[in-house]
């Protein structure tokens, strides 16, 4: 039977799990398309508990920033786990880079794998075996990753305090334009973008098929876009039109206006940008 205090981490866990979608799909955003979602998700996870377990209230911190710490540096691991294991195959692949980046400047042409081997003094297959460990690396990319690791590849500096208000009011347009969606609309953008649901489930809680939640799903990506340029960047809005459609467009916008004010779209987030959960 659960303790008190092993119920209270409990609690305190499934409150804060959306933090660790949102950490993800931030760190997502500025590493190879190829890095693991689910990989992150559960070290995310992970440490959300032991967050959870070394969390002492006492210290005036607020768990979300206090988790919010730990849950990145569990996904940089993570990354760094990912990373390439050896020092020496490291080197070697930049050394059989640097030969192909020497031998087509000298070529004009991309140079065979005999010709990059004539120039390292190794064999073929010696090459061969080199391209392979390139090819299995997941945070190793000869298409711009060639010497990055976890910590090169993550470079984006902490916003200063106008950036971090510019990106907060963004944040609160976004969370009253979801709220602004027609009721399918809001119902599949909240159940497979915010609560992470497969696309099964929510097809079948509408009653429709994965395709048509799929076609919703951009429908409503091509309305909140067009929502939030109208109010952030209209330059980058879509021209107005005349119909129908086009005069539920515009009241869709207007109702994302009317829905708050630069202190509840602030509200929406805390003073770290993080998001603040939603009251029940």
């Amino acid at each position: 039977m659960m303790s008190g205090d092993d119920r209270r981490r409990a609690d305190i866990v499934q409150e804060h799990m959306p933090l660790v979608g949102h950490l993800v799909r931030e760190m997502l955003a500025r590493v190879p398309a190829h890095v693991n979602r689910d990989d992150l998700m559960s070290a995310g996870y992970a440490a959300l508990v032991h967050a959870a377990r070394g969390f002492d209230d006492s210290r005036g911190v607020p768990f979300a920033r206090f988790a919010a710490a730990r849950v990145r540096g569990a996904l940089l691991d993570e990354l760094r786990g990912l990373d390439w294991a050896s020092r020496s195959v490291r080197q070697r692949a930049r050394r059989t880079d640097a030969a192909r980046q020497e031998l087509t400047a000298e070529l004009g042409r991309n140079p065979t794998a005999p010709e990059v081997a004539d120039r390292l003094g190794c064999s073929v297959e010696d090459i061969e075996s080199a391209d392979d460990d390139v090819q299995r690396a997941v945070v190793f990319s000869l298409q711009g990753f060639t010497t990055a690791g976890a910590d090169d590849m993550v470079t984006e500096p902490s916003a200063g305090p106008e950036e971090m208000l510019i990106r907060r009011e963004r944040l609160g347009y976004l969370r009253h334009a979801v709220e602004a969606l027609p009721d399918r609309l809001r119902a599949v953008v909240q159940g497979y973008f915010f609560e992470e649901r497969p696309m099964a489930r929510i097809a079948e809680e509408l009653g429709v098929t994965e395709s048509r939640v799929s076609q919703l799903r951009a429908e409503a990506l091509l309305l909140l876009r067009d929502g939030l340029n109208t109010h952030l960047d209209p330059a980058l809005a879509a021209p107005a039109k005349d119909g129908c459609v086009a005069r539920r467009r515009t009241a869709y916008y207007d109702q994302i206006a009317s829905r708050g004010t630069l202190k509840t779209r602030l509200a929406v987030t805390g003073p770290d940008g993080l998001p603040v959960p939603v009251a029940a």
